[in-house]
């Protein structure tokens, strides 16, 4: 198992201006937003932070909070762009923007997989499952490598914005199914029904609930997935990206579930920390951790 670290560099809609005193400065097109970072312990280069809003944490470590505007901005979002995708970025009530800009390193690593060729001995185009795939950023940036895409996610909001994307993408007629479904309930099926992929990315909460109200636990749920996802892959398969996000957890703890699950399988494992560069010192700003298998 190799230790490494995921860098998302700067990009034309998006960029992490500064950072420092447990917050961070972001760009998002033409807004910029500031959010609370536990992680940024340290002076930020500029005292002077110009923002079109921040989001003002609660006073529970739950979280919770609220977005305060000083400018004006859309409340139904606006649109970006990474690479051929487009989609539609919005300050949420959950403090992110609606996409997770740390995650364009993992895009780019999955598209050169699944983009190698048909899937072997099919004949067919490599096909891919996204569980909690949100609003379908990622699901997107794979289709547009021309893979298949199942993308999964218990909420309906989450599902409409990812076909909402497709469309502002151009990307509506692709092959990419469209899942409301609880992410385990779902993967367990797929187990039984005898289906493999090429290529499996999760991005699993902390906790959550499904569309039936089933109850997800990081902890308690993610060596049973993992042990199911395995049962999609075979020795053709190409990768499995697991990110984990805003839990007291190790990435040598998911590298290892990781190795054990693959053991069988031909290829390798990495596991690291994921981080976003700044712009004003170039310094690492950690936000996720992530386990990965490749052939």
């Amino acid at each position: 198992m190799t230790l490494s670290s995921l860098v998302a560099e700067p990009w034309a809609d998006y960029g992490l201006v500064d950072s420092g005193h447990g917050r961070k400065l972001e760009r998002y097109g033409r807004y910029r937003f500031i959010r609370p970072e536990p992680q940024a312990m340290w002076v930020p280069a500029s005292a002077d932070w110009d923002a079109d809003g921040e989001f003002v944490p609660g006073s529970d470590e739950e979280g919770g909070g609220r977005w305060r505007f000083d400018k004006p901005v859309p409340r139904g979002g606006w649109e970006l762009g990474w690479e051929e995708v487009r989609f539609r970025a919005q300050a949420t009530p959950f403090r992110h923007l609606g996409f997770f800009p740390d995650m364009a390193p993992q895009w780019a690593w999955m598209r050169e997989r699944l983009g190698e060729g048909p899937s072997t001995g099919s004949g067919q185009a490599a096909e891919a499952l996204n569980l909690f795939g949100y609003t379908g950023v990622g699901t997107l940036a794979m289709s547009a490598a021309g893979a298949r895409l199942t993308h999964v996610d218990a909420s309906r909001k989450a599902v409409e914005a990812g076909k909402d994307n497709a469309r502002l993408s151009g990307m509506a007629d692709r092959p990419i199914r469209w899942m409301i479904d609880d992410a385990a309930k779902f993967t367990a099926r797929e187990v039984r029904r005898g289906r493999r992929y090429d290529g499996i990315i999760l991005d699993p909460p902390k906790y959550g609930r499904g569309p039936d109200g089933e109850i997800w636990r990081l902890e308690e749920g993610l060596p049973g997935l993992i042990a199911d996802c395995r049962r999609l892959l075979d020795a053709d398969s190409r990768f499995l990206v697991l990110t984990v996000y805003a839990v007291r957890m190790s990435a040598l703890a998911i590298g290892e579930l990781v190795r054990q699950a693959l053991a069988d399988l031909p290829g390798r494992v990495e596991c690291g920390d994921m981080a976003v560069r700044e712009e004003a010192r170039g310094l690492l700003l950690p936000t996720a951790i992530f386990a990965r298998w490749s052939r």
